[in-house]
């Protein structure tokens, strides 16, 4: 058994007359600075501030569109190529290395209501408000060739989504039903019906919860099966676990109106969302608040946002005909970084991470300009959630003991589980 005693000895730091000096202790390992605690802070500090005057998103704006961008698909198999569908049933596909259009497809008479990319990156779908479902080639035709589909089918009702299996040859529609398709095959192989509502968007491992408002879309986490995020009409992102469906594990707050797309980044950690409100946010899954906001001044109500597969960038589509790439990290360098370069910015991450929770680096980092409409409506809803809050607890207050129950916000907005 040992037994380690520690002792002071008064000697050392108690004064014998009150004209002597105090006593001061000191470390004289030359390794170590006697201030590099507030050192560190005020590096972390100016780190901080620089992050925020280096934040410049926004990168570029493809052009080319006549009418509002309705969806987007990325390519499986290529980084740079985008397509995007417009409401005037107008199909592009996009190089975002060289940021122009290198091809154009009227697809559709009417709105692009879906599209997606085979998995081998060969072809891809789109479905519009003309009622058929159209296959076509990834590459260009050739000289003298028209541009023809592959293939056509003509459906009974309007499809509003589309959505291909990763690894077979068989690809999902929805509308008035959900139908489940054969690519050889011009009639669904299954056809799948609940009530009398039009579904908007389906996703393949399908999934149903009924939430208090519609669900416009759905996103599964790529690296996490069972995890998805639905973006609702209620300005909320709901983040579930399909094993445990009676609440959701994350509700998501920040937009001012409906959320109408979400897609989550290759990293499975962050996800982005597009919203009504003429902005897009990201948030990290494990947060109920979002860590960026975008925004600019020509921009409207944002329909479609997807994250490139390299996870550096973030493209959106929007009413006014645009699509907009975006950095998925504001303030990052792009380019080739010297060794000096990506140790500094190392350096100064882990300060940051360090003194994140001081309340000046803290207010700093988490400042963001917003529209002035944007900001009068968090402000408003600010005022209605603490009035509902109040009204509550005055009706906890006046009634008997456990007849008004306490709900967390999780549970709140959970109408129904159908199991």
């Amino acid at each position: 058994m040992r037994v380690k005693v520690l002792s002071r000895n008064p000697d050392d730091y108690v004064r014998e007359t009150k004209l002597d000096l105090q006593r001061v202790p000191r470390n004289y390992d030359p390794a170590l600075h006697p201030f590099e605690v507030p050192r560190e802070y005020v590096r972390a500090l100016n780190a901080t501030k620089l992050e925020r005057v280096f934040a410049k998103p926004f990168l570029s704006s493809l052009d080319g569109h006549r009418d509002g961008v309705n969806c987007m698909a990325k390519h499986p198999k290529s980084l740079s190529t985008v397509l995007s569908g417009a409401c005037d049933g107008e199909v592009k596909i996009w190089n975002l290395t060289r940021r122009q259009c290198i091809r154009t497809i009227q697809a559709h008479e009417g709105f692009v209501r879906g599209m997606c990319v085979r998995f081998c990156g060969t072809s891809f779908f789109t479905v519009g408000d003309d009622k058929t479902v159209k296959q076509w080639k990834m590459e260009s035709p050739e000289y003298g060739e028209e541009e023809e589909p592959i293939h056509t089918i003509l459906g009974k009702t309007v499809y509003t989504g589309i959505d291909h299996h990763w690894k077979e040859p068989v690809f999902a529609t929805c509308g008035h039903q959900v139908d489940i398709w054969d690519e050889q095959r011009t009639s669904p192989k299954c056809s799948l019906t609940w009530g009398f509502d039009s579904i908007s968007s389906v996703k393949f491992n399908p999934i149903e919860v009924i939430l208090n408002m519609r669900t416009n879309t759905l996103c599964w986490n790529p690296m996490e099966a069972f995890i998805f995020t639905a973006a609702n009409e209620d300005y909320n992102l709901y983040t579930f676990d399909m094993r445990f469906l009676e609440s959701p594990v994350r509700v998501h707050m920040d937009h001012v109106s409906a959320v109408l797309d979400v897609d989550y980044s290759p990293t499975g950690k962050e996800f982005v969302s597009a919203s009504f409100d003429k902005s897009i946010r990201i948030f990290p899954v494990d947060k109920g608040h979002s860590r960026e906001v975008y925004h600019t001044k020509r921009m409207q109500h944002v329909i479609t946002v997807k994250w490139t597969l390299d996870n550096k960038y973030i493209l959106c589509g929007s009413d006014e005909m645009n699509i907009r790439l975006w950095k998925a990290n504001a303030s990052e360098k792009l380019g080739v970084l010297a060794p000096r370069e990506k140790a500094a910015m190392n350096y100064n991450q882990k300060l940051k991470e360090k003194f994140q929770f001081h309340p000046q680096i803290r207010r700093i980092a988490q400042h963001r300009h917003l529209p002035k409409s944007i900001y009068g409506q968090i402000k408003e809803q600010r005022i209605m959630r603490e009035a509902r809050r109040r009204k509550e607890l005055n009706r906890r207050k006046h009634s008997k003991p456990g007849s008004v129950p306490f709900v967390s916000e999780r549970k709140k907005h959970i109408v129904a589980v159908v199991k």
